[in-house]
């Protein structure tokens, strides 16, 4: 995982999208996610081939330089206020987990709110991590989509 701020040099020695993973530290389902869906092994592949990783927590107060602006909280913010940053990227809708997804010159290619189980994050970052977004509507990928995560079947 890198500072949002590390990116930028990070870009300069390869280009890659950029994946944001925008939590609190009350929020159970963020918690949920890093220990199941962020640990399992094809995940991580996945993460670490296709994007340059980042987590943002919401309500803290680090200064982030983004499109020629700097983001940070005013003094004197109450507990609980969401970070500008964290705002522009989950474009006002703030819900915890979203992940975030930025193309190789770090624009929001953009947010996808909510808990998400680690078969099904697979298809959002292939889609997005392979560029099937330029080209293919998300519902016919997801259609066709065949991937490593096998998802058992409930028996009863």
């Amino acid at each position: 995982w890198h500072s949002f701020n590390e990116v930028a040099s990070l870009q300069t020695k390869q280009s890659k999208k950029v994946f944001i993973d925008v939590y609190t530290d009350w929020c159970g389902w963020c918690k949920k996610m890093d220990a199941t869906t962020f640990a399992h092994p094809v995940i991580t592949e996945l993460l670490n081939k296709y994007f340059y990783c980042v987590k943002l927590n919401a309500e803290k107060n680090d200064t982030i330089l983004y499109g020629g602006q700097k983001f940070f909280l005013q003094p004197g913010s109450k507990a609980g206020t969401p970070h500008p940053f964290a705002a522009e990227m989950l474009r006002g809708k703030m819900s915890y987990p979203t992940t975030v997804y930025l193309d190789e010159n770090l624009a929001s290619l953009g947010p996808v709110p909510g808990y998400l189980d680690a078969a099904t994050f697979e298809k959002v970052l292939v889609f997005f991590g392979e560029n099937h977004y330029k080209t293919t509507e998300w519902q016919v990928f997801v259609k066709n989509f065949t991937g490593k995560i096998v998802v058992p079947e409930h028996s009863y």
